[in-house]
């Protein structure tokens, strides 16, 4: 008997059925097969329309990205029952809700305040104490988190207390005691936040805007104190709580093994030569240094393990009581408090809410590490801070979590049948493959964010994972914990003394990874919408179930090439014209007079990749004329008559450029001039040589007015009440 087919059966019941729903296109089919795996790109969506209001050159008021808000709303209402009309008014929805948050959380930061330009005394509040080293690098030194600051000048009797904080180093001479809570008193140097040191470059006003800071300086005198304030007493105890513990490490442990279990437990990295910080970062091992993921599922799965064997030794523990449960909702308080005593910094906040959903779902009985968790936690974070978007702890977390749940939901078939039935040599074997796999995976995915943020290739990062993270799994953190719980009975030292010796097998470990051939590769900077387009794609290869997901590969491979396609500029300018850059003959030719942000040389040589050398000599003496890609070029780099002295009318002859650390005062008017008065109104410079001109490109062009971008000679907004006027 033949088989009748759908059709046949239906017109057989009913004659006057004669045809089906149409069969969904490809697409549509395409879709509806990911199911609630479409959950995970509501984050990317809202992630996507933050970046949105941060790339804009200029201000866009709130009625217009709410009013596509409210219509894509609407739309998604009446066209629910429509699969295309649905999700195109959803993820217009999502757009206009990031950019709507990016919006706000900008226009609520309090102002930035106008600093003095001069030494002034300060009266603050200490919030917290932060060890780093000496100037001279021979020993410890602190920095102090200023709250509630007055300025104690002539203009600024009866201001009101800065509600913005600033970051003072302390005289390396001075040893008054310092806590947080106590009301002080100094003379210090202030300084607002620098700008870009190029046009495209970081921006430290923007994260000094989202984080809450007026300014950083130097105190040139040492620190009356004046009272114990009474602040925020769970803060200030556990601020005191963390200082006790890192000095009592110092103390332990001095030299760098205790400046890195400072780190490990208590979240202090001021410590750390910048020595180390090079072996590390060269060894791919970065990451160690700085308390986030890692470390806090280390903390936790030590006292998952632990409270776990503790209640299997009572049988009737054992056998009456949900064991699991308990020993995880233990592991999460443990990693909360962990997360508190490290100075609660957002990466590790981060985890600990990923981690608050992996204890959710195991206490409900749902899969514990899932796609919908991940978007759950990315939407939270970025709803509450939309500015994280930006962040690079923020982008690296998520890109290694994501790539960690997406390689093992592909390979978890094949690491079961290699551990086969449970011989201990295929576990043991399945233990290593599956270490190698997450540094490969996590390494993989976080390389271009590397990349594109610090300019530095590490091709032997995952070797220097593979023996490091076990050694911090089960020696290192092990020991630090039960140095913690040994602590207040003062009996820690033994602990700490072990724990010292398994730093030093990674610092070793370190050493010698960092001395490979090629263990550091300097690459040039990737342009944002090479990131932009590699993270989009991440999400692509990991969020779509099927083989399209491959496609995302193309993009991947365009973004990594981005570097070295893209033509980076050929004369920078600082922001504050103290020093001039060329790129000549395959190096970063630096020079001029020097100035205050002594960073922009170190960005600059980043952003090329390119080896330093020193201006040549006739250009850093005197007035010169170079050519560059076929353009002349007239720079002054040193300037004693603050142009008062014109360069040479046939010097300036055909020039496409003259550029001045001093102001050009009508002289080389043939071509483009950038001058001191340029760089007061605009910010650093960037320029570009070809056949065709000279294009240049200021950092106010490339920001554009922004409620973080000072105007041309702003200081902030003065102290005192202003009038109802003004």
């Amino acid at each position: 008997m033949d088989c009748l087919d759908l059709d046949e059966l239906l017109t057989l019941a009913d004659p006057s059925v004669t045809d089906l729903p149409p069969e969904p296109g490809w697409l549509a089919s395409a879709l509806l097969a990911q199911g609630r795996r479409l959950v995970g790109w509501i984050p990317v969506a809202v992630a996507l329309g933050a970046v949105t209001y941060f790339a804009l050159s200029a201000e866009c008021g709130w009625p217009v990205p709410a009013a596509i808000a409210i219509t894509a709303l609407i739309a998604a209402w009446l066209g629910w029952g429509r699969l295309f009309p649905r999700l195109i008014a959803l993820g217009v929805l999502c757009l206009s809700v990031g950019f709507l948050d990016a919006w706000l959380a900008a226009h609520r930061a309090v102002p930035m305040p106008m600093l003095p330009t001069r030494a002034v005394v300060v009266n603050a509040t200490v919030g917290a104490v932060v060890p780093t080293q000496a100037r001279d690098g021979t020993g410890p030194g602190r920095r102090v988190r200023l709250e509630n600051a007055v300025f104690e000048t002539g203009v600024d009797i009866g201001m009101r207390p800065l509600r913005r904080t600033l970051l003072v180093r302390l005289r390396d001479d001075d040893t008054t005691a310092v806590a947080p809570g106590m009301q002080v008193r100094m003379r210090a140097l202030l300084r607002p936040p620098s700008p870009p040191s190029w046009p495209g470059g970081r921006d430290p006003q923007r994260d000094a805007w989202f984080s809450g800071a007026a300014g950083s300086g130097y105190a040139l005198s040492s620190v009356s104190v004046i009272a114990n304030a009474h602040g925020a007493f769970l803060r200030d105890a556990v601020e005191r709580v963390r200082e006790r513990v890192a000095h009592r490490i110092g103390t332990v442990l001095p030299g760098q093994s205790g400046a890195i279990a400072q780190t490990l437990l208590a979240g202090e990295q001021g410590a750390i030569a910048p020595q180390t910080r090079a072996v590390f970062a060269a060894s791919g091992l970065a990451h160690l240094l700085a308390v986030a993921g890692l470390h806090l599922g280390l903390v936790m799965g030590l006292v998952l393990v632990a409270i776990r064997s503790g209640l299997a030794v009572s049988e009737y523990a054992a056998l009456r009581w949900p064991c699991r449960e308990i020993a995880a909702i233990g592991a999460w308080i443990a990693g909360a408090g962990y997360v508190l005593l490290t100075g609660a910094h957002l990466p590790a906040l981060r985890s600990l809410g990923m981690a608050a959903f992996v204890l959710l779902a195991l206490l409900t009985g749902r899969r514990v590490m899932s796609m919908r968790a991940l978007a759950l936690v990315a939407l939270a974070l970025l709803l509450a801070s939309p500015e994280n978007v930006l962040d690079v702890s923020f982008q690296m977390s998520f890109a290694a979590v994501m790539a960690l749940i997406a390689g093992y939901e592909t390979l978890r078939r094949p690491l079961e049948r290699l551990r086969g039935e449970g011989e201990w040599w295929r576990v043991a074997l399945g233990y290593v493959a599956a270490l190698g796999l997450t540094s490969l995976l996590a390494g993989a995915a976080t390389l271009p964010v590397s990349l594109a943020h610090f300019g530095l290739l590490q091709p032997w990062f995952v070797l220097a994972n593979l023996i490091a993270v076990p050694l911090a799994a089960i020696w290192v953190m092990p020991l630090g914990l039960c140095a913690l719980a040994l602590m207040p009975f003062g009996l820690d030292a033994p602990a700490l003394h072990l724990m010292a010796a398994g730093i030093g097998l990674i610092v070793s470990m370190a050493r010698g990874v960092a001395g490979f051939s090629l263990a550091q590769i300097p690459v040039p900077a990737m342009p944002s919408w090479a990131l932009l387009l590699y993270m989009v794609a991440l999400c692509g290869l990991c969020l779509w179930h099927g083989r399209a997901r491959l496609l995302a590969l193309v993009p991947i491979v365009l973004a990594l090439s981005a570097p070295f396609l893209v033509q980076k500029p050929d004369l920078f300018v600082a922001p504050d014209a103290g020093l001039i850059a060329v790129r000549q003959e395959g190096r970063l030719a630096i020079g001029g007079p020097g100035g205050l942000d002594l960073s922009a040389a170190r960005d600059w040589l980043q952003a090329t990749a390119l080896p330093e050398a020193p201006l040549p000599e006739a250009c850093d003496a005197q007035v010169c004329r170079i050519a560059l890609d076929g353009q002349e070029v007239v720079l002054r780099a040193r300037d004693r008559t603050d142009g008062a002295l014109s360069p040479p009318a046939a010097l300036c002859s055909g020039a496409a450029l003259f550029v001045s650390v001093s102001p050009a005062r009508g002289a080389c008017q043939g071509g483009v001039v950038i001058d001191r008065f340029s760089v007061w109104r605009d910010g650093a410079y960037a320029a570009w040589m070809t056949k065709r001109g000279v294009t240049i490109l200021s950092d106010r062009t490339w920001r554009g007015v922004r409620p973080w971008v000072p105007p041309p000679g702003g200081r902030g907004t003065p102290n005192l009440p202003l009038a109802q006027a003004e």
